[in-house]
């Protein structure tokens, strides 16, 4: 029997594209000749300048540990200042009251697209394991719904999935453009994941979803800066020239989900005015990058993640600043995602639940967004009654929101709370149990009544290492230390091999996960990204 990379080899590959991974069936659909020549084609145009910006991110941060804040960058005040709006919107996505996100794998698209949203995202990002087996079949899940052919009965349960007659208006989430894929080499190095997750499924879909009177529209992460989103519309441009698509044809939603980001929304948005339609509030996200950012500086301590609430302090000004600025742009200002999911075997708990969404529904329609994120066909329902009530038509762009005066300060303003030992150990039992999972190809995970995903992973392992490297005191007295830390681990941990049983905890990834939770915690320096050293163990 041929291997995998023999199998690949005897394939008509582009000259310097290497395959990695195993050409499962079905792949060949994806990885054609010429999908493969155009991601190589991205990768030797724009791969400089990516890598450029990755270090242009490593430079100010080391700005901002050696004492720098962030702020409004005077080199670019006559964009701010400026009297400009972004190009044209498509019809089919003037109302986006309700978007539902996910990974791409076939019932979850099926289910999306059928659940009522205005919007599915799929996501090759957050929500996706970025195993090799998820990212192709997911395109190959892609390919079948544009083509008509993403039906199919569950095997197990005989149960006949179809999308039906009014779906929801697809986008796609690549990957950042800090993750590399290493399972396709351009002349020997790894592509980065954006161009993959963008590449194939633009290439493969952009002609269909055209006739079919939509288009190729993308969710964009993790930026750091307008030069980033300056390289996104450079390769949107290109992309559109080579495929024989009209300039613009391609429409980009932002998520400003870093805080460096936040002083550069103005600029984002001018920097891709002929693609983008409107930014994102990434909450969960923002809240790892405001503590990464300040990962050097004791006075920006945070409390525990749950008093982290985006009614106050700097979640509050970065999003209020992004509805004025988005509306003043004439761009869509879109809320964020309420981690809270449905619990049908727990009645109270699912009431909690439910209310706590429509509190955070009910805040972000009267505030000036357009529209708001969920992460379970069940929340669609919730979400939309509530922007149904306070928004009757189809978004909010007239709502200027001049009342509005945000500046550095409220962008730096930290949430009062006490950070308490409940706190250190939700931090544990999710960073461990999310990572596990993420290692055995699952990337949202449903987890003590809340939907997580790695940008919340990211705040467990990321608040931790900030309490331990500046002795963060609990409300009881105690300092956070490496010994409580290991102790509260060691506790844990027992606990949930109880829980699930010796059988299925040893059967699992846990001693990984817990070995490189506990290397990111008490590691010298913060890591940028767990999912960088966690891709090591599942490429």
């Amino acid at each position: 029997m041929s291997t995998a990379k023999e199998s690949a080899a005897a394939r008509d590959l582009p000259a310097g594209v290497a395959i990695e991974g195993e050409i499962e069936p079905g792949f060949e659909r994806v990885l054609t000749h010429d999908a493969l020549a155009f991601l190589a084609d991205l990768s030797r145009r724009f791969e400089a300048r990516r890598a450029e910006l990755l270090a242009a991110r490593e430079a100010r941060q080391a700005a901002f540990d050696a004492g720098t804040l962030p702020d409004f960058l005077p080199e670019t005040e006559p964009i701010r200042t400026g009297d400009w709006r972004i190009g044209s919107i498509p019809d089919d996505l003037l109302d986006r009251r309700v978007e539902i996100t996910g990974p791409t794998d076939r019932k979850m698209i099926i289910n999306a697209l059928n659940s009522g949203a205005k919007v599915f995202m799929a996501d090759f990002e957050d929500a996706l394991s970025p195993t090799w087996h998820n990212l192709m079949q997911g395109q190959a899940n892609l390919m079948d719904y544009w083509r008509g052919t993403i039906g199919f009965t569950d095997p197990v349960s005989g149960k006949r999935y179809d999308v039906g007659p009014e779906p929801a208006v697809l986008f796609v989430r690549p990957r950042g453009w800090h993750l590399p894929e290493q399972h396709i080499l351009i002349d020997g190095a790894p592509i980065a994941g954006a161009f993959v997750d963008f590449g194939l499924a633009l290439f493969h879909n952009a002609a269909l979803q055209r006739e079919k009177g939509t288009g190729p529209y993308f969710y964009l992460p993790k930026m750091e800066s307008h030069h980033e989103a300056a390289l996104w519309e450079d390769v949107f441009t290109h992309s559109e020239s080579t495929l024989g698509l009209a300039r613009g044809t391609i429409k980009a939603t932002v998520l400003i989900e870093t805080l460096p980001a936040a002083f550069e929304m103005d600029e984002i948005l001018h920097a891709m005015r002929e693609h983008i339609v409107g930014l994102n509030c990434g909450r969960w996200d923002y809240i790892f990058s405001f503590i990464k950012t300040f990962r050097a500086h004791p006075d920006f301590v945070l409390p525990d993640r749950a008093q982290v609430d985006m009614g106050r302090a700097f979640l509050k000004a970065y999003s209020e600043l992004l509805i004025k600025t988005c509306h003043r742009r004439g761009a869509f200002a879109m809320g964020g995602m309420a981690a809270a999911i449905p619990n049908r075997r727990d009645a109270q708990a699912n009431e909690r639940a439910m209310k706590a969404v429509r509190a955070d529904k009910l805040r972000e329609v009267q505030a000036g967004h357009d529209g708001t994120w969920v992460a379970h066909p069940d929340l669609v329902p919730v979400a939309r009654e509530v922007f149904d009530a306070h928004m009757k038509g189809p978004n909010q762009l007239d709502r200027l929101r001049e009342d509005v005066s945000v500046g550095q300060k409220e962008l730096l303003e930290i949430h009062e709370g006490a950070r308490t030992e409940k706190g250190l150990r939700v931090n544990i039992r999710v960073g461990v149990q999310y990572i596990e999972a993420w290692l055995r190809g699952h990337g949202a995970v449903p987890l003590y009544n809340l939907m997580e995903d790695a940008a919340t992973a990211e705040i467990s392992r990321a608040q931790l290492w900030q309490w331990i490297r500046h002795g963060a005191r609990l409300e009881d007295g105690r300092t956070v230390t490496a010994d409580l830390f290991e102790a509260l681990l060691r506790d844990e941990m027992d606990g949930l091999r109880e829980v699930l049983g010796s059988e299925a905890f040893e059967g699992g990834r846990f001693e990984e996960a817990i070995g490189l939770f506990r290397d990111l915690v008490l590691a010298d320096e913060l890591a940028p990204f767990l999912t960088l050293p966690a891709y090591e163990l599942i490429a």
